[in-house]
């Protein structure tokens, strides 16, 4: 799984690594609004986390890992936009596919983050969405349901790509 998903990552960052053109900024609906695979992965600090802790809220899951160069790109934005989101009632996670504590808090280092980082050691939580590469992103309404997603890197604090995760408040 894990070398699918460098692959994948890889082949992403191939148009953002030839040319400056911007990124895609648009999240994609998800017409069928499949239920969202619950969870329960540790953070940094140890401490054990579920998606069903988050119901009743709009949630933004992204896995990534610190080795896909779109990842790292778009971590500074999504650390600009928790910072508008977090007085707004939307959650923001970021699940790491197979790679170790460590490694993501040397990471933090050079990219800190305030949102909840999570720890899928083994993918078995990655292979349960639908993760086509690195980075994925998907948006989870409070009732619970993938309603976007975001395949490849985005500017998370642009404010038209975030105002349909706001909408979701009031759905």
């Amino acid at each position: 799984m894990l070398h699918r998903l460098a692959v994948a990552a890889l082949i992403l960052a191939l148009p953002m690594l030839a040319s400056a053109a911007p990124r895609s900024q648009g999240l994609t609906p998800v017409e069928e609004r499949p239920p969202a695979p619950d969870f329960n992965l540790e953070d940094m600090e140890g401490e054990f986390h579920q998606l069903s802790e988050f119901r009743g809220q709009p949630v933004i899951i992204n896995f990534w890992a610190t080795w896909c160069p779109p990842c790292r790109e778009e971590m500074p934005s999504m650390q600009r936009a928790w910072e508008r989101l977090r007085e707004e009632g939307v959650a923001m996670l970021a699940i790491n596919v197979g790679e170790t504590p460590d490694t993501v808090f040397q990471f933090t280092a050079n990219y800190p983050v305030e949102f909840l980082l999570l720890f899928d050691l083994d993918s078995a939580v990655t292979e349960k969405w639908p993760v086509r590469g690195l980075p994925s992103t998907f948006v989870v309404d409070p009732e619970g349901r993938i309603v976007y997603q975001a395949i490849g890197g985005r500017e998370w604090d642009d404010p038209e790509l975030l105002q349909p995760v706001l909408d979701l408040r009031s759905e």
